[in-house]
């Protein structure tokens, strides 16, 4: 896995009136802090990416369909400097991802609906000077098919 990045694996606690699940705790082993909270939404077919921070840690979990989320580690000073790594997390596989600073990351929605990532970064969006540096999302800078392998 790339240098920094954390998974949590999410309890879901169902009972009759529907259910509660965690997402982010302030104790946890792998909170750092917290900046703002918000919901992105990607629709089917389109990939959300390539883009990275220079200060900011993400905090994904996807509340509902299916995401399909890729890290790329861009840092030349990285033990895994070049590794890409896939994480499928949602509704059936629910997941918080820890993406660290400088790691470029996007997602897809799987399937046919759309998929909605809430977001707990450690920083504020700057609205004047915002951390977010893009790449376009079929770049030949990373080595990456978006394509769904069908096996």
């Amino acid at each position: 896995m790339i240098e920094g990045v954390r998974t949590k694996d999410l309890k879901v606690i169902p009972d009759e009136r529907g259910f509660l699940m965690e997402m982010l705790r302030s104790d946890d082993e792998i909170f750092e802090r917290f900046g703002q909270v918000y919901i992105t939404c990607c629709n089917p077919n389109v990939v959300k990416g390539w883009h990275y921070h220079k200060k900011q840690t993400d905090f994904f979990v996807c509340v509902r369909g299916m995401a399909k989320v890729v890290l790329h580690d861009s840092r030349e000073e990285s033990p895994t400097a070049g590794e890409t790594n896939e994480f499928f997390i949602g509704d059936r596989h629910p997941m918080l991802l820890k993406i660290p600073p400088l790691v470029m990351h996007g997602f897809k929605a799987i399937g046919n609906e759309p998929a909605f990532i809430i977001n707990c970064p450690t920083e504020l969006f700057n609205y004047s000077e915002p951390d977010e540096y893009r790449l376009p999302w079929d770049t030949e800078e990373i080595p990456y098919n978006w394509d769904i392998e069908m096996g």
